[in-house]
């Protein structure tokens, strides 16, 4: 069955318009700053550290810039740090990766004729320039930048002439944001809001939103009387296939021994843009372990709320019966497919209760064509035939 899950969604409110952010809600546009900035402050003997993050979300350009200026203490004035920063910047903006579910939720509103706005705090010409190698500018019906309204977000300026020119009332309007200031002037626009937060473990800081979802992924439209996706497959929704891989620094890591689960961790080093890339939650896929061969896999992505992980963490469980460990072999990971956000759990009981609900719909989800056809992919099987030219050699 290829439909919406199983579950009901309630209907919140009918709206009939959607305006949507670009930073950090469509484009991950965070990932860059952040790299650009640990560049650019080393000529100053800093560090980006992120303290100031939550200050730049969802500001303009030149706040976001005086946050910096005034957080690191630099020897520059704003105007300064902005004429020397932008053009680092710059650079990158043609090549700012879509976040997950950005593509299908912009296509799904198109194909149902909804209309929708594109409203941010960057200007008008900054916004066409990200967005040039989406093709998304004539998905929009409207597109509003930071300059050409009065006073940017938190203001509701913004969001009230995108409901004007979308000749749309405001409280038909759902807008779907990532940072505060964002949600604050929707809500300021008597307009419905959905929080995407881009700053991780900061939920409980947007009560004012109308609802607060980990990822573009976890939206359902039919909760505001749009139409519904129609790409989930019994509990699961294909992504687009990303690989990971390196050796294996846990093959029976930490969970293991709480849970009784056998997680084959993985070094994180070198994976800092896949890891801001994708949104915590639980996918599945394939693995290939080198010596061994290619196995079904359910795995987390996130910092895992009850045991409080002070960094994002990869962990896959391949769903084997393994008689040994397998300490530095090579794995490799190629995810085909989203189950859920990740979430917290009142007791180890109900964790483990989750994760083996997790294990038995990969394991059915894999038995079908669109997944399994993966499990021949060159990048898992090439793996395997390299250790077997060693064994042979």
């Amino acid at each position: 069955m290829i439909g919406k899950m199983s579950t009901a969604k309630p209907v919140r409110k009918l709206v009939s318009s959607v305006i949507l952010d670009l930073d950090g809600t469509l484009l991950n546009t965070d990932g860059v700053v952040t790299n650009v900035l640990r560049s650019y402050l080393v000529k100053y003997g800093k560090q980006w550290d992120g303290r100031e993050a939550l200050k730049i979300a969802g500001r303009t350009p030149l706040e976001a810039s005086a946050a910096v200026v005034e957080a690191y203490e630099l020897p520059c004035t704003t105007e300064e740090f902005v004429k020397e920063f932008t053009p680092m910047f710059s650079d990158h903006w043609s090549n700012i990766k879509a976040l997950p579910g950005a593509n299908r939720l912009i296509n799904h509103l198109c194909a149902h004729g909804i209309p929708i706005a594109l409203a941010s705090n960057s200007s008008r010409s900054n916004i066409e320039e990200k967005i040039s190698s989406h093709g998304w500018k004539e998905s929009f019906n409207v597109i509003i930048g930071g300059d050409e309204v009065k006073a940017g977000k938190p203001s509701p300026d913004i969001f009230l002439e995108a409901a004007k020119q979308l000749n749309v009332q405001p409280s038909k309007c759902l807008v779907i944001e990532d940072s505060i200031p964002g949600v604050t002037a929707g809500k300021a626009a008597g307009m419905e809001v959905v929080a995407v937060p881009s700053i991780p473990k900061q939920s409980h800081l947007y009560t004012m939103a109308d609802e607060v979802i980990n990822s573009l992924l976890d939206l359902y439209p039919e909760q505001w009387g749009l139409p519904p996706f129609e790409d989930w497959i019994e509990g699961t929704l294909p992504v687009e296939p990303w690989h990971i891989g390196g050796p294996v620094i846990k093959g029976f890591g930490r969970g293991s021994k709480v849970l009784g689960i056998p997680t084959a961790n993985l070094s994180l080093e070198g994976y800092s843009n896949l890891l801001s890339e994708h949104p915590s939650g639980v996918y599945f896929g394939w693995a290939a372990v080198s010596k061994r061969g290619v196995y079904k896999m359910v795995m987390s992505i996130g910092w895992n709320p009850y045991f409080n992980n002070p960094e994002k963490t990869i962990e896959p469980w391949l769903l084997h019966e393994f008689k040994d460990d397998f300490y530095g072999e090579e794995l490799r990971l190629l995810v085909v497919g989203y189950i859920r956000p990740e979430a917290n759990f009142p007791s180890l009981e109900s964790l483990i209760s989750k994760i083996y609900d997790d294990r038995k719909i990969a394991e059915q989800a894999l038995e079908r064509p669109i997944y399994s056809k993966y499990k021949d992919d060159p990048y898992l099987n090439s793996l395997l035939e390299a250790t077997c030219s060693i064994t042979h050699s």
